[in-house]
């Protein structure tokens, strides 16, 4: 959850109320991925009150992969499920979620048949993005029932750029589909603006798709074959029937589309060298600031020497 304060109450009355349904012992854990709002302060308040909420609070706002893997690495059920705070990701679909986990599912993915009120825009982005990934992607999202041997193989992976839903993908193990409608929040808006949906989209396609570096080959190894038969054409033209290609305006035109491809190409490059710094520097991929299972802290107190 970043910034999601207004919602945050109801938003669990409704997750507790489906998990209660299910008839299994359970815990929800609460991500605060350096919310402004005071929702971590929320989350300690109905904590206390509740045993069964735990909550922790990243240092600073890491991004909702790095979220993700607090809450894997957090989580102690034999079955985990994920989910958003704002409730588009509906409750009542949890018991469908936990059915087909006993049924001996080890994955069990929500996908959307719906995606609710969505813009154009990022209904297009998000189909532009699905069909780079492939078709196993089309209506994926992060809701999904994890059982603890698949949290586990995610615990193990060694990148720090992570997709979390291609990821799960990767690892195999035993799954099915539950289609699901996207549902309106119930208050506030969308924290994703389209840079940020660009940004995000692009990041997980380096990380986890090889496409584009085998897209600038294949453009390369085209021109390539389209420059030596263009070659062939012209020495035929001015050896057998005496002329050649002419033009200044065909040449400028030919540089400024190879010197784009080169450009396009070497920026393809760069953006995986950066992905390779980024793994390379070895940063933890999140810090967590605080924690309600730890004591809070007590501002008249002084600090331990």
């Amino acid at each position: 959850m970043y910034n999601e304060g207004d919602s945050l109450q109801a938003a669990l009355a409704a997750i507790l109320q489906q998990l209660e349904l299910t008839q299994h012992s359970f815990e929800v854990v609460c991500v605060d991925d350096g919310s402004s709002d005071g929702t971590f302060e929320t989350l300690r308040r109905l904590a206390a009150q509740d045993s069964r909420l735990r909550a922790l609070q990243l240092s600073r706002n890491f991004g909702k992969e790095s979220a993700l893997l607090a809450g894997l690495d957090a989580t102690r059920g034999q079955g985990v499920i994920l989910m958003d705070a704002d409730l588009q990701h509906p409750p009542e679909v949890i018991p469908e979620l936990v059915r087909n986990w006993q049924q001996g599912y080890e994955v069990v993915n929500g996908v959307k048949h719906r995606r609710g009120q969505e813009s154009l825009v990022y209904r297009l982005l998000a189909a532009t993005f699905h069909r780079l990934m492939g078709r196993d992607f089309k209506g994926a999202s992060d809701f999904k029932l994890l059982d603890r041997a698949v949290v586990e193989a995610l615990k193990e992976l060694p990148e720090k750029t992570r997709f979390f839903r291609g990821l799960v993908h990767w690892v195999g193990f035993k799954s099915t589909d539950v289609p699901f409608e996207v549902a309106p929040r119930i208050a506030g808006s969308s924290k994703w603006s389209l840079t940020a949906l660009v940004r995000y989209s692009l990041r997980n396609l380096v990380a986890f798709s090889a496409l584009p570096l085998r897209a600038v080959a294949s453009l390369g190894f085209s021109t390539l074959i389209f420059a030596f038969f263009l070659g062939l054409w012209t020495l035929y033209r001015k050896l057998i029937r005496g002329d050649a290609l002419t033009g200044f305006t065909t040449v400028i035109l030919l540089q400024l589309i190879l010197g784009g491809l080169l450009l396009s190409g070497v920026g393809v490059i760069a953006l995986y060298v950066a992905a390779i710094f980024e793994e390379l520097k070895a940063r933890p991929t999140y810090i967590v600031r605080k924690s309600t299972d730890q004591p809070p802290h007590d501002a008249n107190k002084p600090p331990d020497p």
